[in-house]
């Protein structure tokens, strides 16, 4: 079959990879109808996560077919069409049973596109298949299928649950990019007063007012109006610098959260001599995708529609340019680029 290989720092090329069979018993084989890239897989590329061996097929999110499954697979039928969860989940450990899937202690975790070969490929062997596959809603539509493996799980469960929001709160968005429009979507489900997004790309505050933010605006007038007023009750951090971390640190009111979701690569300052006396509450975390059923539901039900996070399809064969425009997303304005497959 045919795969996009990491083979190193920079080094990524889609190639002829032997097909995925097999390994235990709990293991289902899909053939993948559509994937996407992730902000992690840029990192990946750029070498930042060392524990990624080269040779590895890279890819965490798709939706797909199931073609064939393990002895002790019982849920996930051959045929059916399923999305494949970023988070491979055993089920039994008690992280799994609290439904904390991405701490998996019996050998799940974020194996997909990391320890294992990924979803970047005409075919991928998914673990622990019953808890890591969600049959899919009939009616529903395939760019909001695929955005349900991660993006909006992370959205939704790491910055709005996590966030606690609630009905009349003020929520800043810092960080327009898919996981950040992803928030500014999935806050809506709980009834803020006002959503607020904040970035640098015009065209991505654009998306934002799209999805639903009641203001979208670069740092700065906007921001400070609430540092020195009221504040937001809910600070959701989805940019992932030290920059955006403060910014939510200035707009944040006493006794708020922030709800911390994008990846750091490099230190950020807490500045507590400045927090210590505002009860502020931090959160951190990574996807579990235990959200999924819940957020497919909404999708199905219309209650919810993700599919403007989806600016760009292109064939799966041409995945490399995908990363190429992928990365180009700050810059140009591009969100989520969806690999369709035949």
């Amino acid at each position: 079959m045919r795969a996009l290989v990491y083979d190193g720092p920079g080094d990524i090329n889609w190639r002829t990879v032997p097909e995925p069979v097999i390994e235990a018993p709990t293991d289902a084989i899909v053939r993948v109808e559509a994937t996407t890239i992730c902000g992690t897989d840029l990192h990946i590329v750029k070498g930042e996560l060392p524990e990624v061996r080269p040779g590895t097929v890279l890819g965490h999110e798709a939706v797909g077919v199931v073609v064939e499954t393990g002895p002790e697979v019982h849920g996930t039928r051959v045929e059916s069409p399923v999305i494949v969860s970023a988070v491979s989940a055993c089920g039994n450990c008690p992280y799994c049973r609290d439904a904390r899937y991405g701490q998996c202690q019996g050998g799940g975790g974020r194996l997909l596109g990391r320890e294992i070969s990924g979803t970047h490929a005409e075919y991928v062997r998914v673990p622990f298949a019953d808890h890591s596959t969600h049959p899919l809603h009939g009616n529903l539509a395939r760019d909001d299928a695929v955005l349900l493996a991660e993006v909006l799980p992370t959205a939704y469960e790491v910055g709005v649950l996590n966030g606690h929001v609630s009905p009349g709160d003020t929520v800043v968005v810092v960080g327009a990019g898919p996981v950040g429009l992803a928030a500014v979507l999935t806050a809506q489900i709980h009834s803020p007063r006002r959503t607020i997004a904040v970035d640098l790309s015009p065209t991505r505050l654009e998306a934002a007012e799209g999805l639903g933010a009641d203001a979208a605006e670069l740092p700065g007038a906007l921001l400070a109006d609430l540092a020195d007023g009221p504040g937001a009750d809910v600070a959701i951090e989805a940019a992932g610098t030290p920059e955006s971390f403060v910014l939510c640190t200035r707009a944040i009111r006493p006794g708020g959260h922030i709800a911390n979701i994008g990846m750091h690569g490099r230190p950020a300052t807490l500045h507590l001599e400045a927090l210590w006396r505002k009860n502020v509450t931090i959160s951190t975390g990574q996807v579990d995708t235990s959200s999924i059923p819940t957020l497919m539901s909404m999708l199905s039900a219309g209650q919810l529609r993700a599919s403007p996070l989806v600016s760009k399809h292109l064939p799966l064969e041409r995945i490399e340019e995908a990363y190429v425009s992928f990365a180009a997303g700050p810059t140009t304005g591009q969100l989520k680029v969806v690999l369709d497959a035949g």
